[in-house]
């Protein structure tokens, strides 16, 4: 069966580029595989010209001069501009001409189409982007990271759901635990949504562990963690600056000590192990759930193979069948 992704060429910050290359090397892998790239055909071309024969004809363009920037108002732009590169990959899937899209682009508009252009699963009120954060011996879900900044509690209940599901059968976590993230462990912790919401999910058919704090999520507490977009996003770029400032300090301690440089080069391979088990590129990309469309958001950084690796993911949830699962399993979690 050939599977058939839209993928936002325009979106990122190494655009086109990189997510063309990206898009060549996920199609060399899996021969099942067709990509429309939707962006300006011109750059496009440029870029997979040298294709093999093999792969160049399973990858398309869609041409367009639009495209939405990092830095413009979402849903000011995503109405404005009828042609930008993310509307016409959505509007691919809404019309069956894809299966599921890609961008790297700017997370509102991605939001805004997946509700704007695709709709939302019905019963649920708001989607939520929920991101796989690699831990020493597990993969833990963080939803929301961005897709709904101010949250009721019936949001947060429905992205427990929603995270329980797609742990469950897209990533092969046979009985998800579900926790929701707060200021402390305790029950009086929290505010009236945090509250009300663990009073919901205290009566779901998920196995629901009650409330964690932000240092339980790195020791792997829970599968998955459940807060608002707001806190959720920038609990993750917090992540994202330790690693980073972790790995300047012990370059500036290499470069002003002459024995760490001799111990260093005994610990290369098992650093270069440790990078790789964190790396964000591996995981590729985090899926907007409770939409009517398997919509992938990559980093905005994404490269060549951030973007293969979100093609991926884009590539299971289809196959697994995930918004039907999430569609079906809501009565479950008893909705």
């Amino acid at each position: 069966m050939t599977l058939i992704l839209a993928l936002d060429a325009m979106g990122g910050d190494h655009a086109p580029t990189e997510i063309c290359l990206g898009a060549i090397s996920a199609c060399s892998k899996y021969p099942d595989l067709e990509v429309v790239l939707v962006g300006d055909g011109s750059q496009i071309e440029r870029v997979i010209k040298d294709a093999e024969p093999f792969v160049s004809k399973r990858i398309h363009v869609v041409h367009t001069d639009e495209y939405i920037a990092m830095d413009e108002s979402p849903t000011v732009a995503f109405r404005k501009k009828k042609r930008a590169s993310i509307r016409l990959a959505m509007e691919m899937v809404k019309a069956g001409d894809a299966q599921g899209c890609i961008s790297a682009g700017n997370t509102g508009a991605i939001v805004a189409g997946g509700v704007l252009i695709l709709g939302r699963i019905p019963g649920i009120d708001r989607p939520g982007l929920g991101v796989p954060i690699p831990l020493p011996n597990k993969i833990t879900l963080l939803i929301d990271v961005g897709a709904t900044i101010r949250c009721k509690p019936i949001n947060l209940y429905q992205f427990a759901i929603m995270g329980e599901i797609y742990m469950r059968n897209t990533l092969g976590v046979k009985s998800p635990t579900v926790a929701l993230l707060s200021n402390g462990e305790e029950e009086i912790k929290g505010d009236e949504v945090v509250c009300e919401a663990r009073n919901m999910l205290a009566k779901a058919n998920v196995e629901f562990i009650g409330y964690v704090e932000g240092k339980d999520i790195p020791l792997g507490v829970a599968d998955v963690v459940v807060c608002d977009g707001f806190t959720g996003n920038v609990l993750l770029k917090f992540v994202e600056g330790v690693g980073e400032a972790l790995y300047r300090l012990l370059r500036e301690e290499m470069d002003q000590r002459i024995l760490p440089k001799v111990g260093f080069l005994f610990l290369i391979p098992m650093l270069k192990e440790l990078w790789n088990r964190f790396d964000y590129e591996k995981y590729g990309g985090t899926p907007l759930l409770g939409v009517e469309g398997v919509v992938i958001k990559a980093h905005g950084r994404s490269k060549a193979r951030a973007i293969d690796s979100a093609l991926k993911v884009a590539r299971d949830f289809v196959m697994n069948r995930g918004v039907e699962l999430i569609r079906n399993g809501l009565d479950r979690g008893g909705m």
